[in-house]
Parts: C-alpha cells; structure tokens; sequence
C-alpha cells in the first residue's frame, strides 16, 4: 500500500469519527493529567555516571571499601577568628552528629575532628604516643583548646581537616545508594533540602558560617533553579500566543496549536509516570521543547488550513486537504526530530538516555496532538470573512518580499550564498577543532560562578590545601601487598611521577605515608624518610596506617594512590588521566596494576570519555537516520541533500560558537547537538515538499521555490523566530547549563532557518538545472 493510500484511508477514518476522535483524546488527556500531577523530580548519582565504562567498573569495584564519590564536604567556619573556641566547639559537634544522623548517610565514614578514627601520632622518648585528637575527657576551657590544637598538628591534618589558617574545619560524609531505614533509593533532592535546613539553616549565624559541597547538594540547588523554568514556560507560552495570534490574525487559531501543545506536553509528563520513570532536573527544558516544536508544526496546519478556507472551501474539506498534504512531511519531519532524541541512547550515562526517552515520547505524541487532534478540531472552526479576505489578498510587500526572496533560487545569487556559505564552513570547521571534551571552567558547571554553591567551593579550595577535585588511582595487587618492597616502590614512583604532572595539586598514598612513619621510628630523622626494604620494617610502618584512611583495604590488597588536582576543568582531566596510563603502564606486572578510577574526578574523566565515544556515532545516527526520512518522503537524492547540507554546515558552525564561547561538549550541551539537527531538519522538509512537485512538473525553480514561499514561507519564518525568541529568555536563568543551552538552541533555531530559506535554494538552483 502506497504512502498517499494510507494517508486517504487515515483521512477518511478520523473525518467520519470526528466526535469520537474528539472524545478519546479529552478522555486520555485527562488520565494523563492526573497521571502528570504524580510525576517528581528524580536526580541519582549512578544516572550521572557511565556506568559500563572501565574507570566506573574499578569505581564500583572497590566502592565497599573505599567509598565513592558521591560524598559531601562541610566546611565549617569561625567568622571571628580561628575555630579554638568554645563556642566554636559546640556548634561544630552538634553539625558533627547532625550529619552523622541524616538518613542515607554512611555512618561509618562520617571525618571529623569528633570523629574517634581523627588520631594523632607522635614521637616521644619511650617511643609513639598518640589517641584521638578530640580526647574523650575534652572541656573547651583553655587548656583543653590548647591540647586539641596541638593534636591536630600532630596529626597532620592541617589543610585537610582543619582549614590552613584555622578558620575552618571539617565534615566529611559518604552517601548510600539506598536508604538502610527505608530500603528506597535514596532521594537526593530530599537529602539535599533536609542538609540545607537541619545544618544551615539552623547553624549558621553571625558568628558563624556554614559551606556545603557534593553531588548531593549541587543537585539540590539544581532542582532549586530547574523550578524557575516553570516561570520560563509561562513566558514562553504567552510569546508565544502573541507571535500566534500576530501570525493568523485569530484568537481561536491563537488558542488552537497551542492547546494541542499543551495536550502534547500533558500526555508526555504523564506517560513518564505511567512508564515509572520521574523528570531529572537536567531533563526539565525538555517539556519546554516538546511545547515549542508541537506549536511550529501547528502553526504549519492553521496556515495551511487558512489558505484553504482562502481558496473556497469550507472548514472541514479545507481542514481535510491540510490533514493530506503535511501528514507525510510533518510526520517525517517529526520522526526526525524523535530520531534525533532516540540516538542519544548509544551514551551508557543514565541522566541523557531519560531525557532521550522523554524527549522523543513528547516528539512521537506531537504525531497525533498537532498532525491529528489539530486538523479535527480546526474542522470546527468558522472562518470569517474578513480573515478569508485577509488570505486571498496578502499585503503587496509580502508578497514584493517573498519574490525578492526567490532569487537566491537563480544562479547569479546562488553562486553568492554558496561561496559564502564554504567559507562559513571553512571557518567553522576550523575554530571547532578546538571544541573541549568537559567542563572549562571551576566550578559546578550546572551553576553560575556566584552561585552559593560555587562560592562555597572556591571558599573550600582556598581555605584548605588539599582540592576538592580529587582522583583516586587503584592499585590492585596480590594480599599483604603493602608488605614487599617491589610493590610499595612502584606506588612511590608512580606518586612521584604524578607530583609533577601539571595540574596535580598534591598526591598521597600508602607509601608516603609509611616512608613518614618510617622515619618517626627512627627519631624523626628525615634521612629515614624512605620506604623501609625488609618485609618486617614495612609491617611496621605500614601497619599503623587504618584502613579508614582510604590508602588501604583489609587485607593490604588494594592501595589508592589519590591525586589532588588544581580544578576540574577539561584539559587538566584530560593531562593528568593521560599521564596516569602512561605511568601506569610502565609500572605494572602481573600482579601489580595500576587502573583508573574513582573520586570526583574519575567520575568527571569516565564521563568526558564518554560524551567524546559518543558524539561522532551519534552524528552518524541522527544524519544517517534523517537523511533516511528525507529519501522516503522525497523519493530523491537531490532533494536530500539540498535539506542536509544546509543542516551539517549549522551543526559544525554550532561547535565552533561553543569553542568561542568557552562552552565544552559535556552532558547537558552534547544532546544539543542532535537536537539541532532534528529540530532544524523540519524548515528545510516544508519548504521542499511544497516545490518537488512543481519541480517535477517543469515549473521554473524560481516560481517553484516562489510558491512554496508564498504557500509556508510565513510559518517557516515564524517557526524559526518564535522558537528562538522562546529559549533565547533562558539566559536569565539561574541555571548556567541552562544559559548555554538557551544560547545554542538560538544559534540553531536561526540560523538552520537562514540555511532552509537561503542555501537550499541555492543549491537546488544548480541540482535542478534544467528548471532555471
């Protein structure tokens, strides 16, 4: 069965039913309404991360014993002084135990100054001395404050645990997966709301100040931000109603399209619900988009509707023959769109395959809201005369404006846009060369700079000598390995190479350590500072090191060496991973193996790998997948590739606008990236269908392309202006991913637009020659 008989037969069924049709749609909106009423934000540190990437398999490996690096820090800071004071004290214990006592945490690896593992070890005349650094008979008088403070140096905490100038210090917490009191996943946007409340909020005062970092907690104040888009949809549907009502002149051609929109985004928040599956606050813009692309194929409907009801028919004959010529280039131009979406699956990072999910169900249900409900329901419309009148004689200088526009389908202009748009490309492929894999600036990157929760980083990495960005490199070795001399010695040497990598901040490992206490039992000598060579003597200095430091499992079988980084941003990832292959490669054998990783920064370097395995496949899926579609519903290769063309030279434009920018391909703007194309696709696919035809036929390319102007031209231009109207207001977000997706959902809006209406009649003007 051909194409147009399946379209007939579609036609013939829903305009026979039209009540009927009318009724299932009002009955499941309503189900999916209250199903949509149910639907909550849901953020998990494992949907973060890569899970099958080989850095994310030693991380979860030896997560049990080392932790991960879904962790909290709290800084607690004295705004008089330094902490040595009793109130100080006070406060900090009742944070201390506060935490400790927060549902999800994992008690046994709450760090503090209270905590009975914080131990101090020092050198006397009979030997070591040592104990907790906080003693349990601890009074804040004076002379208690004085001890602690002694230990604390003693302990070598300084930097750490303690801030540099004993400002500060503090708690450090890691978060369980699932809740041991309710055997739920933990709910980390609820974690973060009671962290906020029962420590800062009630801490925090003029004497002192309060400083929160963690995945946790960035994915809170995320959550805090992603609520204002509620406030950006608002706007969004009242610019709009009014492009809408500016375009056709109607109020209930305004009301139409963007009920169906609506509809669209109500059916697709409550399949979520139905399917189980919550909104992540890095998904919540997608609703938005579903809105955005329901109304420009809406606005292609009501503007074919209308020159119809122009032309002589009544509402439901016109509303039938609009139903039969864009089913085919709208479904194809929105199963673009939804394959666009669906290639965002191929990257193994949970946050991006949900938002490809509820991306391409809200593109697939605009299918049956905007190209089926919309065309019944404007079935029902009476069209008065004035707005026929408005139609059957448009305005002389629109008219002047779309034949002026048509020149660009002859050869003289053509030549022009094309040479133009070469040296556009060439530039752009140029500057894109650049694009950075990661973030590129310190920082939650979700976040502006000023966020409080940026602020309380930097106020961390400045306070405290150790970074915030940390790396956590594995070495796996064979049971006692901390016992043989070979073994520690290549973690000696592996640390020292990456001390001097550039980025690395600082590093500490089991055998750094143990070359200090290798020393203190000989007097403090700092010419024993070495590792010792006997197995005996590294029993010895080995064994006062616990195992709740992190260097080491129980059975000596595993040693993290872990590395201090300057930031997070992109190229120092990128340095210092690249270094530890190199090191670790050289260092291993068979039985010792040095494999990356966990920590923060692992976790970011699995990502950045990630996105960048991913980025070329997934360019090849969404271009070979569209240009599918395109062959299919224009059944020629010319015509394909006047509609690609234009839409590859945006997307390598797009990339050289983020490298200008400072914007790195990471989760949040990868995705962008396929959906310009699939959005940007939909210009090019109205246009052409209108002229294939007429081309076929033998009407010159100039009148072809002049009559496809006339007949959706107005929509084309009012698709792209009121889209990029709509995201441009995101730049006001608080949401810093936000911004950049603002902008670059912009950039695309436009300029795809700018290629449909100006290259690609260029190019037709030299692939259908014999039309010119």
């Amino acid at each position: 069965m051909s194409l147009n008989r399946i379209v007939t037969s579609c036609e013939t069924v829903l305009f026979r039913h039209r009540i009927a049709v009318i009724v299932l749609f009002v009955l499941a909106t309503l189900f999916l309404l209250f199903k949509a009423s149910q639907i909550k934000l849901d953020a998990a540190f494992t949907k973060n991360i890569p899970l099958q990437h080989e850095y994310m398999q030693t991380y979860m490996k030896h997560a049990k014993d080392f932790g991960g690096a879904n962790n909290i820090l709290v800084s607690v800071c004295d705004a008089k002084g330094d902490i040595f004071n009793p109130d100080f004290f006070a406060s900090f214990k009742k944070i201390h135990d506060q935490i400790y006592y927060l549902p999800g945490v994992d008690r046994s690896l709450v760090k503090s100054l209270y905590s009975p593992s914080t131990r101090f070890v020092e050198v006397v005349e009979d030997g070591f001395a040592g104990g907790p650094v906080i003693p349990a008979d601890f009074a804040p008088t004076a002379e208690g404050l004085a001890v602690v403070k002694a230990n604390v140096e003693k302990a070598g905490i300084v930097g750490r645990m303690v801030a540099d100038d004993f400002s500060c210090a503090m708690v450090t917490a890691q978060l369980l997966e699932v809740d041991p009191d309710t055997q739920q996943k933990l709910d980390t946007i609820k974690f973060a709301a009671e962290l906020e409340q029962q420590v800062r909020g009630q801490y925090q005062n003029e004497n002192l100040t309060v400083h929160i970092i963690g995945f946790a907690k960035m994915v809170g104040d995320v959550a805090d931000g992603a609520k204002g888009v509620l406030a950006f949809f608002a706007v969004a549907i009242v610019i709009t109603a009014i492009m809408v009502y500016l375009f056709s002149g109607s109020v209930m051609l305004t009301l139409l399209p963007i009920l169906c929109s609506l509809v669209a985004v109500i059916w697709q928040m409550g399949m979520l619900t139905v399917l189980g599956f919550g909104i992540d606050p890095m998904s919540i813009l997608v609703p938005f988009l579903v809105f955005a692309i329901g109304v420009s194929h809406g606005v292609q409907m009501i503007n074919a509707t209308g020159k119809n009801v122009a032309l002589g028919m009544d509402a439901k004959t016109a509303a039938q023959a609009s139903f039969r010529k864009l089913l085919i280039p709208g479904g194809i131009a929105l199963l673009s769109d939804t394959v666009g979406f669906i290639t965002l699956l191929i990257i193994e990072i949970g946050v991006i395959r949900e938002l490809a999910i509820t991306a391409s169900l809200g593109v697939g249900i605009i299918i049956l809201t905007n190209l089926v409900l919309l065309p019944v329901l404007m079935s029902y419309v009476k069209f008065s005369d004035k707005y026929k009148q408005k139609v059957q004689t448009p305005h002389p200088r629109i008219e002047k404006f779309w034949y002026s526009l048509s020149a660009f389908a002859t050869p003289k202009y053509a030549v022009v846009i094309l040479a133009a748009t070469a040296l556009l490309f060439a530039l752009g492929w140029q500057q894109s060369a650049y694009l950075k894999i990661g973030d590129l600036h310190p920082g939650a990157p979700a976040l502006h700079e000023d966020s409080v929760y940026n602020q309380d980083t930097f106020l961390i990495t400045d306070r405290y000598a150790i970074s915030v960005d940390y790396i956590n490199v594995m070495v796996e070795t064979p049971a006692n390995g901390c016992t043989f001399h070979d073994v520690m010695n290549r973690i000696d040497q592996f640390q020292w190479q990456m001390e001097n990598v550039p980025g690395v901040q600082s590093a500490v490992s089991l055998a750094s350590v143990s070359k200090s206490i290798n020393a203190a039992f000989n007097e403090g000598n700092m010419k024993w500072k070495v590792l010792p060579r006997t197995t005996e003597s590294l029993v010895q200095a080995s064994s006062r090191v616990e195992t709740s430091t992190g260097l080491l499992n129980s059975d000596c079988s595993v040693m993290p060496v872990i590395l201090f980084l300057n930031d997070h941003k992109a190229e120092t990832i990128e340095t210092v991973v690249a270094a530890a292959k190199k090191a670790g490669a050289e260092l291993s054998t068979d039985e010792v193996k040095f494999k990356l990783a966990s920590g923060p920064v692992g976790v970011m370097a699995a990502t950045n790998e990630a996105v960048d395995a991913a980025q070329t496949p997934m360019m090849w899926y969404v271009y070979g997948a569209v240009i599918l579609l395109c062959l299919i519903s224009f059944r020629s290769v010319k015509a394909t590739v006047a509609v690609i063309v234009p839409l590859y030279v945006v997307s390598v434009l797009a990339t050289a606008l983020m490298t200008k920018l400072e914007i790195g391909l990471t989760v949040s703007t990868l995705p962008v990236i396929a959906l310009g194309v699939g959005i940007g696709v939909d210009y090019g696919i109205y246009i052409l269908s209108n002229m294939t035809q007429l081309l076929r036929d033998g009407t010159p390319l100039r009148q072809a392309y002049f009559t496809a102007l006339k007949e959706t031209g107005s929509a084309v231009l009012f698709t792209g202006i009121t889209l990029a109207i709509g995201v441009s207001t995101w730049v006001f977000s608080a949401l810093k991913f936000q911004v950049d997706m603002g902008i670059l959902l912009t950039f695309m809006f436009l300029v795809n637009m700018l290629g449909a209406v100006l290259v690609l009649p260029a190019l037709a003007a030299f692939f259908w020659r014999k039309n010119n």
